[in-house]
């Protein structure tokens, strides 16, 4: 009996289906993201086991040793948290040319210059371009093998001839299955083809690693249902002209989400940074006004990055509030209790700010850095190149105590930092730093008095 074929409409953003375009969709609430697609009657998936599980008692599992694989690469393996799990299904994204291919090249040939077999399945590039590619990377092995293949079945069939330790495939968008008649890139094709990848994974214990492509907004394309399927989720932040890249873990079922890893990109690939502080700090003028420096907790690793801020009166009927790498609703609300509160008149002057490096903070232990550099600027009188200022703000005006101090100011000793502003709430019960002098402030008037103190302008004077 043929197969009957009917047309349906598809939301490419959290995958509703239904019989009719609409504008808006009634589910995620997005706009314009319907897309027309053409369905078949099927019989059973392929590639699907049949075979029924049983349950268990958790406690009889077995679990098997060594369970995670390291790449070799310690940024990469930072943010898997320890290494690629048996089975596991990562998802990577970021922007094109921001590095997922260069980077998964690199970690294939780690791992099978370790003795590993490794598959990268490329749908974008032949083999004669990875082969060009991994010699500008020199990240050659034999045990690395490569092909150019669209077709999810041929890819599950090499996979099975080839038995390889680690699978790549680049990118799943270009992947599509001919039992679906939908075109490649489809969220119906996207959703199949990481689903039939899913299963083959957790049945043979197979880690993959998916590229996918991203929208304009910055999601991974193809519904949100695809970022539930796999088992991590990493996104690659930065620039593409800038040298350096963050690598963050959205979503990750084997470990910390608060991880980052930190790449520089040169001619030769990415490098990773062992020590972000030295490198966002690197360049920094000192004593410049609209400079300060914190502390910004990222997973178990502190990282001391510059918050710029320059504050320039306003031309315009109303004052812009340009923000990057911050957020900015924060940044707004803070500027608002420094009006309210410090009786800085804000309100006619633009704000431009900046975290220098390319990195995004989002956690409140910056808030009194930002404070301190819009202050800064404002006032032109720079904070001392040795200072730090760390405290989460409130809306009366109070310095909140933050976690991971010793943390901190350990990184900042080692940063050569000699000062730092603090809560007065962390200094209780606390011994005296060693090289470090502690300023605690309770409000943000003690704040500016200990940071402008030797200047003729303070914000409460």
């Amino acid at each position: 009996m043929p197969k009957q074929a009917k047309n349906v409409f598809v939301c490419h953003s959290c995958g509703y289906r239904t019989g009719k375009w609409m504008g808006r969709c009634p589910d995620c609430g997005k706009w314009d993201t319907f897309v027309e697609e053409v369905t078949t009657a099927r019989g059973p998936r392929k590639g699907l086991s049949s075979v029924k599980s049983a349950a268990v008692p958790i406690t009889s599992v077995e679990l098997v040793r060594d369970q995670r694989l390291e790449t070799c690469i310690g940024e990469l393996d930072r943010v898997l948290g320890g290494g690629l799990v048996t089975g596991s299904l990562v998802l990577i994204g970021g922007d094109p040319g921001i590095g997922k291919s260069t980077l998964m090249l690199q970690a294939l040939c780690s791992l099978a210059a370790n003795g590993a077999r490794v598959l990268y399945v490329s749908g974008e590039e032949s083999v004669q371009q990875l082969r060009l590619r991994s010699m500008r990377l020199q990240a050659e092995h034999g045990n690395l093998l490569v092909a150019a293949e669209i077709d999810l079945d041929a890819i599950m069939d090499m996979v099975t001839t080839v038995r390889p330790d680690v699978l790549v495939v680049d990118s799943i968008q270009t992947v599509f299955s001919s039992d679906l008649a939908s075109a490649p890139g489809s969220v119906t094709q996207v959703r199949e083809s990481t689903m039939r990848l899913m299963m083959m994974a957790k049945q043979t214990g197979l880690p993959t690693f998916l590229v996918g492509h991203v929208t304009k907004e910055g999601a991974i394309a193809g519904p949100k249902l695809l970022e539930h399927m796999v088992d991590t989720v990493l996104y690659f932040e930065g620039d593409r002209n800038h040298v350096f890249r963050i690598l963050r873990a959205v979503k990750n079922r084997f470990g910390s989400t608060n991880e980052i890893g930190v790449f520089e990109m040169s001619t030769g690939g990415l490098r990773p940074v062992p020590n972000p502080s030295a490198v966002f700090l690197s360049g920094r003028k000192t004593d410049t006004p609209g400079s300060v420096v914190a502390a910004s907790m990222e997973g178990s690793r502190p990282i001391l990055v510059e918050i710029q801020a320059l504050v320039s009166s306003s031309q315009l009927g109303t004052a812009r509030r340009t923000v990057l790498g911050l957020d900015a609703n924060r940044v707004a609300l803070l500027v608002a209790v420094m009006e309210k509160k410090l009786g800085l008149h804000l309100a006619g002057h633009d704000i431009f700010m900046n975290v220098a490096g390319g990195v995004r903070i989002v956690e409140p232990a910056v808030d009194l850095a930002v404070i301190a550099a819009v202050a800064s600027s404002f006032l032109d009188k720079g904070v001392a190149g040795t200072t730090m200022a760390l405290g989460e703000v409130g809306l009366t005006g109070e310095v909140r105590a933050i976690g991971n101090i010793d943390t901190r100011i350990g990184e900042a000793q080692k940063m050569g930092f000699s000062r730092c502003i603090v809560p007065a709430a962390n200094l209780k019960n606390r011994p005296a730093a060693r090289n470090m002098e502690l300023t605690g402030v309770r409000s943000l008037a003690e704040a500016m008095d200990a940071l402008f103190q030797s200047s003729g302008r303070s914000p409460n004077g």
